[in-house]
């Protein structure tokens, strides 16, 4: 008499794969009270403390608290994808979580898109947080009409551009200990050439030259374009917003950043096996 073999338990489908994942990420991310106190706060803190230093006026009736909003914006999308994205990817490859996942029979897309899920997620509590603060502060003007729209793709377009940037950076990072040594200085200088933390035509031509290669000047010049009078624009390298050149740049990003990580991504630590 044959005995059967028993039958293997039928897989999960791919949709509750990715969803069971990217409640993972973002239950593993909201339980590390650093990372969320870091994230969430530290953009609040630069805008209490600069705009409360630096507040004067840069014409049009624009103040400084009302222009520092959009690079505040920058900044905490810029934390809380590119640079908690690099610094966590290189962690868990560094203690062999990556590793385990890779021999799992989970898809790794399942694995990145819970990330962006988890950036996505971050970033709107990040936005909304800023926001709240700086209209029960300092009387920050909020965009209105079809200046949210706007708002809202350059916010999301630029959160997965910097998210993708921010996967090819990891693997920068020798291991999990040197990735916020290594990813850290990446990010700042990336935002303070980019005008995050000061009017952009305040940095020299040819750091604006360099700037523009990457995703976070055209992020923050976005951001601008929602929270500044048109008049503004004139101070801008081009005259104007080049609102149309900002979605194309930030979406070419999405595209070589996806090819960065194709080309780079590493499962486990070099010198590891």
């Amino acid at each position: 008499m044959t005995t059967a073999a028993p039958e293997r338990p039928a897989l999960p489908s791919p949709g509750r794969v990715y969803r069971t994942r990217a409640g993972v990420e973002l239950k593993e991310f909201f339980r590390q009270r650093e990372s969320v106190v870091f994230t969430l706060v530290f953009p609040v803190v630069l805008l209490l403390a600069l705009g409360a230093v630096l507040d004067y006026d840069l014409g049009s009736g624009v103040d400084f608290p009302q222009y520092f909003m959009a690079g505040v914006i920058t900044a905490g999308v810029v934390g809380s994808s590119l640079q908690n994205m690099a610094i966590h990817i290189a962690g868990e490859r560094s203690d062999g979580t990556l590793k385990s996942l890779a021999g799992t029979p989970m898809p790794k897309s399942a694995y990145f898109l819970g990330k962006v899920v988890q950036v996505l997620a971050v970033t709107a509590a990040t936005v909304a947080l800023l926001l709240l603060v700086g209209v029960a502060v300092y009387g920050i003007d909020l965009p209105s009409g079809v200046d949210w729209l706007t708002f809202a793709w350059v916010t999301v377009l630029g959160a997965a551009a910097c998210t993708l940037l921010g996967i090819a950076v990891s693997s920068l990072a020798r291991n999990g200990r040197s990735a916020s040594a290594t990813v850290t200085p990446i990010a700042l200088v990336l935002e303070f050439v980019s005008g995050v933390f000061l009017p952009f035509e305040q940095v020299p031509g040819w750091l604006q030259d360099l700037a523009s290669v990457f995703p976070v000047k055209w992020l923050a010049q976005g951001l601008r374009s929602v929270f500044l009078p048109d008049a503004l624009a004139a101070s801008e390298p081009a005259g104007s917003w080049e609102l149309g050149r900002v979605a194309l740049v930030l979406a070419a990003w999405c595209v070589a950043g996806l090819v960065l990580c194709v080309l780079t991504f590493r499962w486990q630590d070099r010198g590891t096996r």
